[in-house]
């Protein structure tokens, strides 16, 4: 059984879209827009008939950078980076899956994301290989790793309804307009020939 780890953002509703996986798992990490990207989730997985589970642990405390509400890290390669974000919710979303009987976690990985190193090839791999080595043998696996978000898009063949469900603001539950994620969202809704107002 496979389960999508559900953002509400553009990628995860495409990878729902185009894979179908049985459940979707959202995670509230105590990021700032969690209740817009929640709500943006629940509706696209409604669409599509997927079934949506939440998990919440608030780790707001460790967090920086525009999610945060916060400046950010001297780390930092974006303003929206917050450490091991990817490796945190990943943990939270698989101990997830195996409780709902999963046993393929999707994440929405980019070819674009890779700015940053838990966007690339080789954290996926070493992620996977890491939660598939312990008890459950879950699986981690980006099938859109080689595409844009545009491609993605097209690729899934997601009709244009269910994504404007997507909450893609980094900074909060309205759309600020001028976050990292505003701007790929209006972009990749431009790429593919689509009016996103």
């Amino acid at each position: 059984m496979k389960a999508v780890l559900m953002s509400g953002g553009m990628d995860s509703i495409s990878i729902a879209w185009w894979k179908r996986p049985e459940i979707a798992i959202f995670v509230d990490y105590g990021q700032k827009p969690a209740s817009a990207e929640r709500d943006a989730g629940h509706a696209a997985c409604r669409a599509m008939n997927i079934r949506y589970e939440q998990v919440k642990a608030d780790c707001s405390a460790v967090g920086s950078g525009d999610m945060a509400g916060t400046a950010p890290s001297p780390h930092a390669p974006v303003s929206e980076w917050w450490p091991f974000r990817n490796q945190l919710i990943l943990t939270l979303a698989g101990a997830a899956a195996l409780r709902l009987g999963a046993t393929e976690l999707l994440i929405g990985t980019l070819r674009t994301d890779a700015q940053h190193a838990d966007g690339l090839p080789a954290f996926v791999e070493k992620i996977s290989d890491l939660m598939s080595m312990q008890e459950g043998g879950l699986i981690v696996s980006a099938p859109a790793i080689g595409l844009s978000a545009s491609e993605l898009v097209i690729a899934s063949g997601i009709d244009k309804a269910t994504l404007a469900w997507a909450h893609s603001c980094h900074t909060g539950a309205l759309a600020c307009g001028n976050c990292r994620g505003c701007i790929k969202h209006y972009e990749t809704w431009k790429a593919v020939g689509w009016d996103a107002h």
